[in-house]
């Protein structure tokens, strides 16, 4: 509609404008009406209820008049006639009788007056008939009057008293008559005041009535203008408050739909446009996350900064390796070998994501990760890391079930099993490379302590080593025990190195003997006590037979009783190899 392809300015001036004429209609048409009730008022104030005062002014003149003719009478029977007193009565007859001429004068006029006014409805000729009559009452009592007065005076002044006795009767009879007829008058005058004064009250409640609907009407056509302009505005901004929120939530499939083309219709295409290059970036986003880890990218866009700058943090990495990768992969053809590696690395990176743990990169059939800010918590690093760990290497067993199925075969050449290094220190984070490609990753000591540590776990037959920071920053959330202290290749100073073995209190009663019995075999073995310690790492192995630390040691006792060590050794092993 061209109404809502107006701007917003020009749908809100024209809701005003409309309102205002709205309103303009209403109060001229009340002002009319009222005017009109006013004409009518103005007609019953100032000329019926003057007419019907004037017929009863009429009467009271009558009266009067009547009155100063008997003082007249009286004065002329004394036995010595009061000239000056009847001198004084005859102004008084004379003064009544002019009031009575002009009384009815009035009336008629004001009659006359509303009979020739065309603007207000009345009974004309009701008010002609009483025009008429008052001139024939006041003609004909003008005549009878003028008559017997002059035959009154004459009588009294010829002293005939029972002559004028009769002459003044008659006269009073005279008056009689025209105050009846002043009377019937006056009632038919009433009753046209009556009529004007309902007229007037009906037109008045009319006038309310009307306005009334009328200002219904136009507060009733006002809000539906305004209803319908206004929801011409509103409707598409809940559509784009809708789409927002869908945005908000992750959800770019839903544009919204433009129906208005004023600054709303704008800004929902602005808005459409935003959604698909936010649907556009986020294919890239999820196309880069598969490789690289999503946290980074996310890191890299909320804080750029950081990859140009780099930092040091300390951090937690974890190095994942699977043993005996390089014998089954002999026998596999690529896409065999490509689809057990795939496999693998779905099954292992899972804990690691579900721990908040960062993928760097995939090196081989080794995972290399790392924990710690700005993509959790100071305190959190090492222990999400151990429990990832934990939980990657109770994937194990299931994975040695799957792959067999995926190659197709009934068993596996050679056993696969899993090697973790985990150590805790501080590390150059930032972006690496050169600048033709970059990698955002991590640099420094715990890295290449993490990647030792977990080749370590070959020459001591365990699966989850870790460093002594790591363990110091996991306190007893996990079950440890300590293995050896070792100083790896590239370190000069040897540091104790712990096996994560469970969650805090999951070990079973012959792990807890295990650990008992190792860390005296340890202390002894220090203590360069070979017998003791030897003895105390047999137990060991009675309680979880094949545990690979007990042996390890066990093998270095047996080269120590054929070669002693120095007289300044420590108690720690350097290893030359990486």
């Amino acid at each position: 509609m061209p109404l809502f392809n107006q701007s917003i300015r020009r749908k809100i001036v024209g809701i005003a404008l409309g309102l205002i004429v709205l309103m303009l209609v209403t109060s001229i048409l009340s002002m009319v009406m009222s005017s009109q009730v006013g004409v009518l008022l103005d007609e019953l104030t100032n000329r019926y209820i003057p007419a019907y005062g004037d017929l009863a002014r009429a009467n009271i003149r009558s009266l009067e008049r009547s009155v100063a003719l008997r003082r007249m009478v009286m004065m002329k029977m004394q036995e010595a006639p009061d000239e000056e007193a009847y001198a004084a009565r005859l102004k008084e007859f004379e003064e009544a009788d002019r009031k009575i001429e002009a009384e009815t004068s009035d009336a008629r006029s004001h009659i006359n007056a509303i009979i020739d006014d065309s603007r207000t409805p009345s009974d004309n000729a009701a008010l002609a008939r009483i025009d008429t009559r008052i001139e024939t009452a006041v003609t004909e009592l003008r005549q009878g009057m003028n008559e017997a007065h002059a035959k009154l005076l004459k009588q009294i002044d010829a002293k005939q008293m029972p002559e004028a006795r009769g002459t003044l009767e008659h006269l009073d009879a005279l008056r009689d008559q025209f105050n009846q007829r002043v009377d019937g008058i006056r009632g038919d005058m009433l009753k046209q005041v009556y009529a004007s004064t309902s007229t007037v009250v009906g037109q008045q409640r009319k006038a309310i009535i009307i306005s009334g609907i009328v200002t219904i009407l136009a507060a009733v056509v006002g809000f539906a203008f305004a209803l319908l302009v206004s929801s011409g505005i509103t409707r598409p901004v809940r559509l784009l408050l809708a789409g927002t929120r869908e945005v908000e939530a992750g959800r770019f499939d839903r544009p919204i739909t433009v129906s208005t083309q004023d600054e709303i219709g704008e800004l929902a295409a602005a808005f459409n446009r935003m959604v698909e290059q936010l649907r556009h970036n986020e294919r890239i986003r999820e196309t880069f996350g598969r490789y690289i880890d999503p946290k980074v990218v996310q890191g890299l866009i909320d804080r750029p900064e950081v990859a140009i700058d780099g930092q040091r943090r300390v951090m937690t990495i974890m190095f994942c390796d699977m043993s005996g990768f390089t014998s089954m992969s002999e026998g596999m053809t690529p896409r065999g070998l490509v689809k057990v590696m795939n496999h693998y690395f779905t099954v292992m990176s899972g804990p690691i994501r579900n721990h908040r743990g960062v993928i760097d990169k995939y090196i081989g059939d080794a995972i290399m990760a790392y924990w710690g800010p700005p993509f959790i918590e100071e305190d959190e690093p090492a222990l999400l890391a151990c429990f990832a760990a934990i939980d990657m290497a109770d994937q194990v067993p299931a994975l040695q079930k799957q792959l067999p199925d995926l190659l197709g075969i009934r068993a596996m050449p050679a056993p696969c099993d899993l090697r973790i290094g985990i150590a805790t220190g501080e590390v150059l984070t930032g972006s690496i490379g050169s600048e033709l490609m970059m990698s955002f990753t991590v640099m420094g000591d715990a890295v290449n302590l993490a990647s030792r540590l977990e080749a370590v776990n070959k020459t001591y037959g365990t699966r989850i080593l870790i460093s002594q920071a790591s363990a110091d920053a996991i306190g007893s959330s996990c079950e440890l025990r300590e293995i050896d202290r070792l100083a790896v290749a590239g370190q000069s100073a040897p540091q104790a190195i712990f096996e994560v073995m469970s969650k805090a209190h999951g070990l079973s009663v012959p792990q807890q003997s295990l650990r008992t019995h190792y860390a005296e075999g340890l202390a002894a073995y220090r203590a360069r006590r070979f017998d003791e310690a030897r003895a105390a790492f047999n137990t060991a192995l009675e309680a979880v037979p094949g545990d690979g630390p007990s042996r390890t040691l066990l093998g270095r006792i047996a080269q120590f009783e054929a070669n002693p060590p120095d007289a300044n050794w420590d108690g720690a092993w350097r290893l030359e190899q990486k």
